[in-house]
């Protein structure tokens, strides 16, 4: 080679471009339109397949995407993604990509974009560096890494008595209005997750610039990717925003993050699925639902989890209707994840909140992740929490005897401290030290309280849960003991 001999091109990685032709799409694929109705767009000559992205061509208007969901002999049925006024017989559709994708990248950590990764906060679009599937097979089970590394959420009841473990995949079960989103973003400021993800399906509109704003301080926003559907748009669009949200967090764990991704709510997803299965003609089986949405709903899940690189830790919150956690999706979600929790109506009511209905409430994971004392403390907050609520309604008439059974007697004595610990305000966040203490000298005094009464003198000793010390009293021989006040 002489000196003027410009240098060789770099050869191709034949693995890379291998790859890259199994993916290509064909050109000057195109259909006509052929008809709209039963929600979905028929088109002819179109061979798209599943879930392909193409344009649709609207005469004298700006084209609109669609997605391929299913075919009839000849017929493709298509799904827009911005609605179908306009759209006429005769309009042309072309095929764009064969897999529908969003473009991923660090520059969208303190963003909020739409389903399909453009920015919608008034911002310059954010440099991405790659474009993700947004439909991938999950991590295989034999490479997931065991869950041993605890999930921090600056929540008490949830660090104390539901502890989560980083990977762990719960839902948040509760009917509307009692705060599901409040508690979302409670965790959110006080995780030690090092992304969150939070995506918004089928949210009012009202709410979301009010979620961000009030729910989510300014340093909580900074590390916070939040994908938006609101839910005057089109099914396939809140379908899309599930998906997109759960691709950006593999693309952060890929990189190996410890990710917090909260989906609000995966119910709105299954309903916006349950429409596109509907119009793609398939059958309604329980409460309407057709099998599309139970296929679907394991596959979302199982995408978050560990991996041999990072972890994702899920939180799906799940809007049962009529307060009914037995109704299909919530029955089929509960089943999936490794925990649930339910916040109460009735617990809301009294003002306490979170609303977290701990003896409905369940972490798979938490009995390996702390350590035996900690558990031992935990079973002894629940065991007193029971009994209280086992004899609530004597209680609250006035009808139970103290000094009848010593176990009810500790609860009536500890339930105060108890609702006031598990008791939080949004703005409130508690550190794991703190937490794991308060828990410690709870289940303590609760221990002291259960004891056997001691008797001096013919003076009975009770004890006081809330200072420790005895404290004597002395009825009458044979005499019923007072009334404790509800």
């Amino acid at each position: 080679m002489t000196g003027n001999s410009s240098p060789l091109p770099e050869l191709v990685d034949p693995q890379r471009l291998r790859a890259t032709l199994d993916h290509a799409v064909p050109s000057l694929i195109e259909g006509t339109i052929w008809s709209v109705g039963r929600n979905a767009i028929e088109a002819m000559a179109l061979p798209a397949p599943m879930g392909a992205v193409c344009q649709i061509r609207r005469r004298g208007q700006r084209p609109i995407p669609a997605e391929v969901i299913g075919f009839e002999g000849s017929t493709t049925l298509l799904a827009p993604l911005d609605g179908s006024d306009g759209i006429s017989p005769g309009d042309k559709v072309v095929l764009l990509d064969s897999v529908a994708t969003v473009p991923v990248g660090p520059a969208l950590i303190g963003r909020v974009i739409d389903a399909a990764g453009n920015a919608i906060d008034g911002q310059p679009a954010p440099a991405v560096v790659a474009k993700a599937p947004l439909d991938t097979d999950p991590v295989s089970a034999m490479r997931r890494p065991p869950i041993h590394e605890i999930l921090t959420t600056g929540v008490r009841s949830i660090d104390a008595l539901l502890t989560l473990g980083r990977g762990q995949r719960v839902g948040i079960f509760a009917g509307s209005g009692v705060g599901k989103s409040t508690l979302l973003g409670m965790m959110a400021r006080g995780t030690n997750a090092d992304v969150v993800v939070i995506g918004l399906v089928g949210e009012r509109g009202r709410e979301v610039q009010e979620y961000l704003q009030r729910e989510l301080d300014q340093a909580t926003r900074q590390r916070c990717v939040t994908v938006v559907a609101t839910s005057d748009q089109p099914a396939l669009r809140r379908v899309q925003a599930a998906l997109t949200t759960t691709s950006i967090a593999e693309f952060f764990r890929d990189q190996g993050k410890n990710v917090l991704l909260m989906m609000d709510s995966v119910t709105r997803f299954a309903m916006a699925q349950r429409e596109i299965g509907l119009a793609a003609g398939e059958a309604p089986t329980t409460r309407g639902y057709p099998p599309s949405v139970f296929s679907m709903l394991p596959r979302l899940v199982e995408r978050s989890g560990t991996s041999p690189r990072g972890t994702i830790t899920g939180i799906y919150t799940v809007l049962v209707e009529g307060d009914d956690t037995n109704e299909p999706i919530s029955d089929t979600l509960r089943g999936l994840l490794d925990g649930h929790f339910v916040l109460s109506r009735k617990i809301a009511q009294r003002g306490r909140y979170p609303a977290v209905d701990i003896l409905g409430s369940l972490s798979r994971l938490q009995s390996h992740l702390v350590q035996p004392e900690h558990i031992q403390s935990a079973s002894t907050l629940r065991q007193t929490i029971s009994v209280y609520k086992d004899n609530e309604d004597l209680i609250s008439i006035g009808a139970y005897q103290r000094g009848s059974n010593a176990q009810v007697d500790r609860a009536i004595a500890l339930m105060p401290q108890i609702d006031e610990f598990l008791s939080q305000t949004a703005k409130d966040i508690a550190s794991w030290d703190q937490t794991v203490a308060s828990l410690m000298q709870l289940a303590a005094q609760a221990t002291i309280a259960s004891g056997p009464p001691v008797q001096t003198d013919g003076a009975q000793v009770a004890v006081n849960a809330n200072t420790g010390p005895p404290v004597a009293s002395s009825p009458p021989a044979g005499s019923p003991a007072p009334a404790q006040p509800a």
